[in-house]
């Protein structure tokens, strides 16, 4: 039988969110916060292996449209990301104690389901495993099976920390969309060559209608 898996996706405060695209965004940054954690969450839901996307957050601007969307939202005890994570994973084994357990960054605006989908499956052949972001610093994805420990090491140089705790990177070919977090204007100029998702589509289209973001 195949893994099924429960996503916790952590979606910060939108005042603190994606402040290093404040230059670029100007007063619409909460907007594209928002519609990069919604298209994260879509992408998360639309994955066949994930029975359901668990959202911690302490922001009911971003809880309302994610629930609106199918996430389960659970309060964020406001105590850092790796707490953020843990209590979404608590929540997510009450509900489904036999489905593995995954923490997903909220802001990969192109993920694919598909793309995904070929991560989790590798991740069900190991214990605790991730997927490390485009620069090969941080981390996008951290998976545990059922049953075994949640031990997220987010934040900072993340790939380096989950190496050092035994988690297996995940080397797969073909899953450039769930690599490309965005938290720079280069950033998002890569995630929208990959091929952005609706949400996200929208307000770029409306901030930049001919080119793509400034620098």
């Amino acid at each position: 039988m195949s893994i099924r898996w429960s996503l916790v996706i952590p979606v910060k405060t939108l005042v603190a969110a994606k402040t290093r695209l404040a230059a670029a965004t100007g007063p619409h940054r909460t907007r594209l916060a928002v519609a990069v954690a919604c298209d994260t969450v879509a992408a998360a839901l639309s994955c066949p292996p994930v029975a359901r996307v668990v959202v911690v957050t302490a922001d009911p601007a971003a809880a309302g449209p994610l629930a609106a969307l199918g996430a389960d939202v659970v309060p964020d005890p406001d105590r850092g990301l790796n707490t953020a994570l843990r209590t979404g994973a608590a929540h997510a084994v009450r509900v489904a104690p036999g489905d593995a357990v995954g923490a997903l960054q909220a802001d990969l605006p192109a993920l694919r389901p598909a793309e995904l989908a070929v991560a989790l499956e590798a991740a069900a052949e190991f214990d605790q495993s991730f997927v490390p972001d485009a620069l090969d610093v941080g981390t996008t994805f951290y998976g545990v099976l059922p049953g075994r420990p949640f031990g997220p090491r987010f934040g900072g140089e993340s790939r380096a920390k989950h190496l050092a705790a035994g988690a297996k990177e995940l080397c797969v070919p073909g899953i450039d969309s769930l690599r490309r977090d965005v938290d720079t204007p280069d950033d998002l100029r890569a995630a929208i060559r990959l091929g952005l998702g609706e949400h996200t589509a929208a307000v770029v289209a409306d901030l930049w209608p001919l080119t793509p973001p400034p620098a």
